[in-house]
């Protein structure tokens, strides 16, 4: 199948898992995730109607990204949802339009100086591991509404990021644990979109599932999705 055919496919499951749940598939924003994917393959999508592309490194994205954007015919949202290397900050905003992996306070500074250097406000997501993974990146949200010291600790985290200048957090971001049992993915996805709402604070954007879990998340709240492989098949090495 064509990358425009398998779009259309995951469409529709866009549309079938929001019609499980009560919610319109306008409400679900579709990330395409490029990495280790060519030039004329993130055009391919953007043929297709895709404008918002993502990419997780950023020496591949400073190689990719000017050459998409020359050759597409309208503006692109790129999207960074990688781990982000401290020395490596100051690449990203000129790259990127909205980075979805604020994992940490410390990476939140570097990037508030950054965007307060250049007179122009970051869009942000804060990534939260809910899962408790040690494998993965983010402010550490496992067990919080088991543990009101997390949950605080978590807020307070938070609160001191959304304060900085040269940022704009519009959401929150998370990866569930890959190849586990729905029952564990609906959970992490589940315990992501409650946490959320438990804020003091009004946040849009709720950025959970990729392409195995993806219609899981969009049935617990997900407002943007993150897919690469049902998009562009298996990733070039």
């Amino acid at each position: 199948m064509s990358i425009a055919d398998n779009i259309q496919r995951v469409h529709e499951r866009i549309a079938t898992a929001c019609a499980r749940s009560g919610r319109d598939a306008s409400e679900v924003t579709l990330v395409a995730v490029t990495k280790q994917q060519s030039v004329a393959a993130a055009l391919a999508a953007v043929a297709a109607g895709l404008q918002h592309l993502g990419e997780n490194r950023v020496e591949e994205a400073a190689v990719k990204i000017p050459p998409v954007d020359a050759a597409a015919a309208q503006p692109l949202t790129w999207h960074m949802v990688g781990h982000i290397q401290s020395r490596k900050a100051r690449q990203v905003a000129p790259l990127f339009d909205i980075v979805q992996s604020i994992d940490s306070l410390r990476l939140a500074k570097r990037l508030s100086r950054l965007g307060h250097e250049r007179e122009r406000d970051l869009p942000a997501l804060l990534q939260i591991n809910v899962s408790g993974e040690a494998s993965k990146y983010g402010l550490s949200g496992y067990h919080w509404h088991r543990d009101a010291a997390v949950h605080q600790r978590l807020w307070q985290e938070i609160s001191a990021i959304m304060a900085l200048p040269g940022l704009e957090v519009r959401g929150l971001m998370t990866m569930a644990p890959f190849g586990a049992e729905e029952r564990v993915i609906r959970r992490v996805f589940a315990d992501m979109y409650a946490l959320r709402e438990s804020l003091d604070v009004r946040l849009p954007v709720l950025s959970m599932g990729m392409t195995d879990d993806f219609p899981i998340a969009i049935e617990e709240g997900a407002t943007m999705i993150r897919v690469g492989r049902a998009i562009f098949g298996e990733r070039n090495k």
